[in-house]
């Protein structure tokens, strides 16, 4: 889809044409343009209570100025223009859903700038143009009737004058969409295998470094926690590395490394039946990590990042690690496996050693990692752990300007102990108590040398119900993150 600025409304041709309608008060511009080319209609429909103007209240009407657009969608923005983010991307989200469904090819969007008014032009540009494009999303390639949910939309115009913010904006809604298709596809197709190849595309499409590392070199390295827990499965693990290098030859990179087990039926600690097709989501931190490296080649800053992906099937078998089985990490640091569906850290825990012959200056993690963090804070917020208050603060900023919530957690040294175990030298699971906390503890042992953070994404990486899907985040966060590095 074709997506560019304007500056008037008036010297814009569209097949549809969407104007923001606030409950009370004076229109915007180009609203009041709309109204006065409709000889007022737009303040009628108000004024007698056919459309109120609610937020996110859509009302289509046949073309209310013959020589403009073959029809206009009145989209409410209710009586308080300064609206959440959250409203902000409700109102954004019906008029896709709208546009999603009609037949028009060309559309304009006026006045953006009233759904945001707390934000700068820039930031409004940016999250309207990526919110529209994520409205457009489908999932494709698994019903015959696939053809007809695709948006006939191939131009959206936009009010606005940022084009690098709508570069920004298109790129995030890119990596978002990239994402989603990964995290949404079955276990039997998005295989680590699957993720391996998904890399080697992106290399070939976008000229990045790629390297495949798989189960006789993670061997030779001693990346044995990793290995343990694709031992169950017939599917192959990998460590998957990609660099984008944009910066000086010889700076260090940024690496953002995704937890990538692309199915988790909790290993010989089997997982309950009910919504274990779920677990397909558990690869939602790598997909976030391939889908931020989609935007990042397709917007080329001026920085060197190094995505890590840490890909295996934990399943139960003869041959699958076993509750009580100790195993040797990269580190050399040997861990007591309690629980084998406390996984996804032994996964990482090795990728984590492996990234510091990197010298990275920051390491993010991003991980679908304990159902104790979606207890703690829902689907709202992603938990971040991190230990460098610099770095915290960046991915924090890096959230606000994203509109994609972060909460930081504790990462005390009292936690720790919780992990203690009378066989090896860490245990991969705390107990009941803090289990987010924990884990993210288990994670620090293995980050001594570098500045890192922690993302648990399990609350926030998918939803469930009739909105069934995976949801793309953390890309707009990490994205941001990045831009902001270069």
């Amino acid at each position: 889809m074709n997506m560019a600025l304007f500056d008037r409304l008036s010297t814009v041709q569209a097949d549809l044409l969407v104007a923001f309608v606030p409950s009370e008060g004076d229109f915007s511009e180009s609203t009041a343009w709309v109204d006065e080319s409709s000889a007022g209609q737009v303040s009628q429909l108000r004024a007698t209570g056919v459309f109120k103007g609610g937020v996110a209240q859509t009302l289509l009407l046949p073309s209310l100025t013959q020589d403009f657009a073959q029809a206009v969608l009145l989209v409410g923005i209710g009586k308080d223009a300064e609206m959440s983010d959250m409203q902000a991307r409700k109102v954004v989200a019906a008029v896709a859903a709208q546009i999603k469904g009609l037949p028009y090819e060309s559309v304009a969007l006026a006045s953006a700038s009233l759904i945001l008014k707390k934000r700068s032009s820039s930031d409004v540009t940016a999250l309207v143009a990526q919110w529209l494009n994520e409205g457009f999303y489908n999932f494709l390639g698994f019903k015959q009737d696939d053809a007809s949910k695709a948006t006939k939309v191939e131009s959206l115009l936009i009010e606005g004058a940022d084009e690098a913010a709508l570069a920004i904006g298109t790129a995030t809604a890119s990596g978002s969409a990239f994402a989603r298709q990964l995290g949404n596809l079955p276990g039997n197709v998005c295989t680590p295998s699957y993720l391996a190849s998904k890399a080697q595309h992106l290399g070939e499409e976008y000229g990045i470094d790629v390297e495949l590392l798989d189960e006789n070199k993670m061997d030779e390295l001693g990346m044995h926690c990793l290995l343990s827990v694709g031992r169950g499965s017939d599917q192959p693990s990998y460590l998957i590395v990609m660099h984008y290098r944009g910066g000086e030859k010889d700076e260090a990179p940024h690496v953002l490394l995704g937890k990538g087990i692309t199915f988790d039926t909790g290993g010989i600690s089997l997982k309950p039946g009910p919504k274990m097709d779920e677990m397909k989501y558990d690869m939602c931190g790598a997909a976030s990590v391939f889908g931020t490296m989609k935007a990042i080649c397709e917007l080329k800053p001026t920085l060197n990042f190094t995505a890590v992906i840490a890909a295996a099937e934990n399943m139960p078998s003869s041959r699958a690690t076993k509750p009580g089985d100790i195993v040797k990490t990269m580190s050399g640091q040997t861990v007591e496996v309690l629980n084998t569906d406390a996984e996804g850290r032994l996964v990482l825990c090795d990728a984590l050693s492996y990234i510091e012959r990197f010298k990275p200056k920051s390491v993010v993690d991003i991980a679908t990692l304990t159902g104790a963090c979606v207890v703690a804070l829902g689907s709202v917020n992603s938990g971040m752990y991190a230990n460098d208050d610099d770095l915290a603060a960046e991915l924090k900023s890096a959230s606000q300007t994203a509109a994609d919530k972060i909460w930081q957690m504790p990462l005390d040294e009292e936690y720790q102990q919780q992990l203690d175990s009378n066989f090896a030298d860490i245990a991969n699971i705390g107990g009941p108590e803090a289990g987010s906390v924990t884990a993210a503890c288990f994670l620090s042992r293995f980050t001594g040398s570098y500045p890192w953070a922690h993302l648990d994404i399990a609350g926030t990486a998918w939803a469930g119900g009739a909105t069934k899907g995976a949801s793309g985040r953390p890309v707009a966060l990490l994205t941001r993150y990045l831009l902001a590095k270069a």
